[in-house]
């Protein structure tokens, strides 16, 4: 998806320089950000397909910036952080990340992370709509509800809760949805799945009991979206 747009925030213009010059040479447009107080205004006047966020920034806290964008966007938000500890990573991804790099981190990878981010965007659904209990997903308008009532997810639960419903019935592998949500460099972290998987049951859960249930661990093995027989 060459010309997509993305905005990169870093408190360190030397990686916002590098950053920018990469991505502008493999064809996309670029804005940069060095501060959380910017992020907000920037996103609504570029409307970046995807964002690129340092979580350590002079005037706030990349994390605080996450969750302010979600209550609205749901733009792919990729964090850079030299923070790498587990804590943190699910702390951003509770917050709203959809993806997570630690730095430093060779352009090789970001590009990819990022080709991954914008396949999931803008989606290639081969059924309409998949339904599953009270759970409708609408693939074409990219909507979720419950009971009739919207329920907001991040691009990437979608995605992970398209992959689930496309295979109810069926136990999925770890490896599997790894695969098939985030690419097959993802394949091994179960930190990522599982952190995903907690936050689809607590907003589906939020919405109905019957929803929140609906997500079933295999253990050892994967997961499975399991409907009650009436």
């Amino acid at each position: 998806m060459t010309g997509a747009r993305i905005l990169a925030v870093d408190d360190d213009p030397a990686i916002l320089r590098s950053v920018r010059r990469a991505l502008e040479g493999h064809g996309y447009r670029v804005e940069t950000c060095e501060r959380a107080g910017e992020v907000v205004p920037a996103v609504a006047r570029f409307l970046p397909d995807v964002l690129l966020l340092d979580l350590v920034l002079p005037d706030g806290n990349g994390i605080d910036v996450c969750r302010t964008l979600r209550a609205t966007e749901s733009l792919p938000i990729i964090v850079l952080s030299a923070v790498g500890d587990d804590s943190r990573k699910v702390e951003a991804l509770d917050a709203g990340a959809d993806d997570y790099l630690t730095k430093p981190f060779s352009m090789d990878e970001l590009l990819a992370r990022i080709r991954v981010a914008l396949r999931r965007r803008s989606g290639s659904a081969r059924e309409p709509v998949l339904v599953a209990g009270p759970v409708r997903l609408d693939l074409e308008a990219h909507a979720c509800t419950v009971d009739g009532h919207p329920v907001h997810l991040t691009p990437t639960e979608f995605d992970l809760l398209r992959v689930l419903l496309a295979g109810q019935g069926r136990v999925l592998t770890q490896r599997m949805i790894l695969a098939a949500v985030w690419g097959p460099e993802y394949a091994d972290d179960a930190l990522i799945l599982r952190t995903f998987v907690h936050q689809l049951r607590s907003k589906l859960g939020a919405a109905s009991a019957e929803a929140g249930q609906l997500i079933v661990n295999d253990p050892g093995v994967g997961y499975r979206v399991d409907v009650p027989k009436p």
